[in-house]
């Protein structure tokens, strides 16, 4: 089972979880041919290497694998625009729940996260 996780994570939670799978809830900053700067729900910035994966939404949801403590590797992309802005402080604060440990039947993690 360890091996369908994809945990949700914000900038801070990147460097525990390199060479994983994540979903990083962000804003777009910038876009170039191959790169994007976003925004993390802890207000850090990541880069994402996205060939070939749309970001044209404000707010997405990056699937991919961690390259390192401020890169991710995209697979896909989710967006999450709606009408107006997203709460992010909201967001960030959803994800370092699902990092406490009474709530580990809820959301799984990995095994050494």
């Amino acid at each position: 089972m360890n091996e369908h996780i994809s945990m949700r994570v914000n900038s801070a939670r990147l460097s525990g979880v390199k060479g994983r799978t994540v979903r990083l809830p962000c804003k777009v900053l910038r876009l170039s041919d191959d790169i994007a700067i976003v925004e993390a729900s802890d207000g850090g910035q990541v880069e994402i290497q996205r060939k070939n994966v749309d970001m044209t939404a404000t707010y997405v949801e990056v699937i991919g694998n961690v390259v390192d403590a401020s890169t991710i590797k995209a697979m896909a992309t989710l967006p999450l625009d709606s009408e107006g802005e997203l709460d992010m402080q909201l967001v960030n604060d959803v994800i370092e729940l699902t990092f406490e440990s009474r709530f580990d039947k809820l959301f799984p993690r990995y095994k050494d996260a």
